[in-house]
């Protein structure tokens, strides 16, 4: 943006028609109306924007000089008396008018984004751009961006609904304070120890939670935050269908204070996900995730952390599966600064609060670097970069979205799909999938083969293959009158037919 103020001149003015960060705008516009343009780019992240006064739409060249000079002298300190909280710079570029290629100038206002405040017209209208236009802001989306901001703390807010500890879990409350007193010097009561994080204030002895406290540590959180909620869904193939077409093979709804939040949606990842094994350099293969855990988890936690608790806080957090791809979504726009391109150097939490009292309780790490860490893990996975983007429809919702291998996946997905219907694949242990989608790709196993995929001793492996084999997914292929046949292994068990030739595997639930 900058840049673009710096080189203006006519030349890149007339290509600047496509950039965005561009408002062009006619010579007679009103001082009102630009007051509104001023609030716009101040409240918009992450660079502001720049308003040509003179330029077509199309990108012509209208000039200014046929309006009288004191209407643009005061269009160029129209912001100090309509807009003050803007900081606008104003410049005059020598043109060329399209129309007869007279001498001319146009007008730019170069608008810098506030980082700090919400900025106002006099009039008391707040705007924001979104898209290709100029929004007025609702009450409930300033206060949610005076909240990014940091001009009000939604999580700082008390909530004396919530009577300390008789409305909160025990084992989260401990595990917090214990952490927390083993840096203080002198011993804390409970209550002490929450105000000294700033999770509540003590007022006449009683000690009175905020937003943070509540979202941590509350039994029912939902009673004021009632999208503190994952709701994770699991689609068969790789598009998300609706009304009939609806193709959701599991639909679970995960409530409470953010740990547990993210410790069960953690558990319900690692039941859905699968395990392959790759050949190693050793010849010998080890297990492969589909996604790296600390990448998927990392995206868990930063969707609970960072999420909008003000005005969005009625809607939960999504996470889709589809076969190609694991999708994350949160509530809230991006932070402020913060954006698709620099979201790997940029760190801006919306809640600071909550996220360090989940340090404490090691569940965040606040080093910086989670973003960045999850670019490394997906590259050493040979997959590709996670892709974050925003999205805005009833309200804006950040998303990052993580794509596996999905030639290793569907292979999985079409030999599973010959000798396990979706009910008995979602009574599969982490262990079985690794035992059967190491079949699938390599036609068979042996105990040896499943003690290295699975960790287990030899008679443990053993035993969970010929279960699986009495299950009639595996089948067991050795020499019959011998104890230990040193070339025995499981193979994929084929699908019974029944007389009319079609499929009769119990496995199937007939």
């Amino acid at each position: 943006m900058d840049q673009l103020w710096e080189l203006a001149d006519p030349d890149l003015l007339g290509k600047a028609k496509e950039d965005r960060r561009v408002e062009r705008k006619p010579a007679a516009i009103r001082p009102q109306e630009l007051a509104e343009y001023f609030s716009m780019w101040a409240n918009t992240a992450t660079e502001g924007g720049v308003i040509a006064i003179g330029v077509a739409n199309d990108g012509t060249m209208a000039g200014c000089r046929c309006i009288e000079i004191e209407h643009i002298n005061k269009l160029e300190s129209e912001a100090h008396t309509r807009c003050p909280d803007a900081h606008v710079q104003p410049k005059r570029i020598l043109v060329k008018r399209t129309v007869d290629g007279a001498d001319d100038f146009v007008l730019l206002l170069r608008v810098h984004y506030h980082p700090n405040r919400i900025v106002h017209t006099t009039s008391g209208d707040a705007f924001i751009r979104r898209g290709e236009s100029k929004n007025r802001l609702t009450p409930h989306e300033i206060r949610d961006l005076q909240n990014d901001k940091g001009e009000v703390r939604v999580e700082q807010e008390l909530y004396p609904s919530y009577k300390f500890p008789h409305d909160f879990k025990p084992a989260l409350v401990r595990d917090f304070v214990t952490n927390v007193r083993a840096n203080l010097t002198e011993r804390h009561a409970d209550e002490e120890v929450l105000a000294i994080r700033r999770l509540g204030e003590l007022k006449s002895g009683t000690f009175v939670p905020n937003g943070a406290c509540v979202l941590l540590f509350a039994s029912d959180p939902l009673l004021k935050f009632p999208g503190a909620q994952v709701r994770f869904l699991r689609f068969e193939g790789e598009s998300e269908g609706s009304g009939e077409q609806w193709n959701a093979v599991r639909d679970s709804v995960i409530e409470g204070p953010v740990p547990d939040l993210i410790q069960r949606t953690e558990q319900v990842l690692d039941e859905q996900l699968r395990t392959f094994s790759k050949l190693g350099p050793d010849s010998r293969f080890f297990p492969t995730p589909e996604y790296p855990k600390e990448a998927w988890y990392e995206a868990i936690v930063n969707a609970c952390v960072h999420r909008s608790w003000g005005t969005l806080k009625n809607i939960p957090i999504f996470v889709k599966m589809f076969d190609n791809r694991l999708e994350i979504l949160s509530p809230g726009p991006f932070p402020p600064s913060v954006t698709p391109e620099n979201i790997y150097g940029n760190h801006s939490p919306r809640n600071p609060f909550l996220m360090n009292a989940l340090l404490f309780m090691n569940i965040v790490k606040c080093a910086a670097e989670g973003t960045r860490r999850m670019l490394r893990l997906m590259g050493e996975a040979e997959l590709p970069a996670p892709e974050f983007r925003q999205k805005t429809q009833d309200h804006p919702v950040v998303g990052v979205t993580l794509r596996n291998n999905i030639r290793q996946r569907r292979a999985w997905i079409e030999a599973a799909s010959v000798i396990l219907s979706p009910e008995i694949d979602l009574t599969l242990t982490t262990e079985e999938r690794q035992i059967i989608q190491h079949v699938v790709e390599h036609g068979t196993i042996n105990t040896t083969q499943a003690v290295r995929l699975t960790g287990r001793g030899w008679k443990s492996a053993h035993r969970l293959l010929l279960r699986l084999a009495s299950r009639r997914i595996l089948r067991h292929q050795h020499r019959r009158g011998l104890d230990r046949d040193p070339y025995a292994h499981f193979t994929l068990a084929p699908p019974k037919r029944d007389a009319n030739g079609g499929d009769a595997s119990s496995v199937k639930g007939s």
